[in-house]
C-alpha cells in the first residue's frame, strides 16, 4: 500500500467516524429522561408560561428531525449552540474550560508516561527479580484504584500542605505573573498527581510486554553475542522498537484526557471541561454535553490518526 493511499484511507475513516459519533451524541442525550424545562418543576416561580417560553427559546418544541438538521447546520458554522445553564455560547464555555483542563491533564499525562515507561523498561530488563516485582506491583495497585478515591485520600493526607480545591487562591490580591504561575502550579499538583498515578500502570504493563517481546528477537541476541553492553542494547535497539505499541496507547489516552478527567476535576473542584460535563449532566444541559462529547470524540479520532501517521513514519513495514 502506498503512503498516500494509506493516509487517504485513514482520513476518510476518521471523517466518517466523526459523523457517526455526532449522530449518536444527538440521539443519546435526547433519549435521557427529563430536560432543562422539566427540571423547573422544582422551582416555585416556574409558571407554565415560563416553561413554554423556554421550550420555544431552546427549540425543544420542534421535532427531533428538525432539531437534528438545525444542529448539523450550526455545526457547519462552528456553532455548538447556547448553554441551558448560563445562556452563554457553548463554544465560549468549552474554550475557557479546555484552557483550564489542558495544563492540568498535560502534567498528569507526562507523569504517567515517564513513570510507566521507566518502570516497564526496568521490569522487562530485570524480569524474574525482586526489582521487577517492586516495579510492577505499585503500578498495578495504582491502576486498580478509583481516581476519585485516590483524590480524596490525597485531600485527607495533604490538605494541610497543598491546595485541594479550585485553581487559584482568591485571597491572593493583585499577584505578579510569577506569583500567579506559582499559585496555579500549587493547585495543580494534587489533581495532576492523582491522574498520573492512576494512568501510569497501563504504560508499565504495555512497555514491559513490548520490551519482553523485543528482547527475545534475534537481533537482540546477535547484539549480545557481539559483546555490546547491556545499556546500549536496551536504549539503542530494544527500547526504540518496543515503543511502537506505546505510541497508540499514548495517542488514545491523550484523546480521552482532552475530554477532561471528570472524576478528578469533580473531586478537586478544578474548573475544567470534566467538571463542566458533570454540571451539564445535573442540569440536563444538552448543548454543553453534545459539545463536550464532540470535543472528546474529535480528540480521540484526531490523536488516533496522529498515531497512524507516526506508525507510517516509524514502522517501514506499513509502506
Amino acid at each position: 500500500m502506498r503512503k498516500s493511499d494509506y493516509l487517504l484511507k485513514r482520513t476518510l475513516q476518521a471523517i466518517i467516524t466523526i459523523f457517526i459519533a455526532i449522530t449518536f451524541n444527538f440521539i443519546l442525550f435526547r433519549a435521557l429522561p427529563g430536560s432543562v424545562v422539566s427540571n423547573l418543576s422544582r422551582v416555585p416561580n416556574a409558571t407554565p408560561a415560563l416553561k413554554e417560553a423556554l421550550t420555544k427559546e431552546f427549540g425543544l418544541n420542534h421535532s427531533l428531525w428538525s432539531q437534528y438538521g438545525s444542529y448539523l447546520v450550526q455545526l457547519a458554522h462552528f456553532n455548538l449552540g447556547v448553554s441551558y445553564q448560563n445562556s452563554r455560547p457553548v463554544t465560549d464555555n468549552l474554550i475557557s474550560d479546555l484552557a483550564n483542563t489542558i495544563p492540568m491533564v498535560t502534567l498528569g499525562t507526562l507523569i504517567s508516561i515517564v513513570l510507566g515507561v521507566l518502570t516497564g523498561a526496568i521490569a522487562a530488563w530485570r524480569r524474574g527479580t525482586h526489582l521487577e516485582n517492586w516495579s510492577v506491583a505499585p503500578a498495578l495497585a495504582f491502576y486498580a484504584m478509583p481516581a476519585q478515591w485516590l483524590g480524596m485520600m490525597f485531600i485527607v493526607l495533604f490538605s494541610a500542605y497543598l491546595p485541594t480545591g479550585g485553581m487559584e487562591d482568591n485571597f491572593l490580591i493583585n499577584p505578579t505573573p510569577l506569583q500567579h504561575i506559582e499559585d496555579l502550579l500549587r493547585h495543580m499538583i494534587l489533581p495532576s498527581l492523582t491522574l498520573g498515578l492512576v494512568l501510569y500502570g497501563q504504560y508499565t504493563l504495555i512497555v514491559r510486554s513490548s520490551m519482553l517481546e523485543t528482547l527475545s528477537e534475534d537481533y537482540i541476541l546477535t547484539a549480545k553475542a557481539a559483546g555490546f553492553s547491556k545499556p546500549r542494547i536496551l536504549t539503542r535497539y530494544a527500547f526504540r522498537n518496543a515503543m511502537l505499541p506505546v505510541v497508540s496507547v499514548v495517542a488514545l489516552s491523550l484523546g480521552f484526557i482532552v475530554g477532561g478527567a471528570i472524576l478528578v476535576e469533580t473531586v478537586f473542584n478544578w474548573p475544567g471541561i470534566g467538571l463542566a460535563v458533570y454540571e451539564a449532566v445535573l442540569y440536563r444541559d444538552y448543548p454543553m454535553l453534545q459539545g463536550a462529547f464532540l470535543i472528546l470524540t474529535v480528540s480521540v479520532i484526531f490523536f488516533n490518526l496522529v498515531a497512524d501517521l507516526l506508525y507510517l513514519r516509524l514502522d517501514p513495514r506499513i509502506s
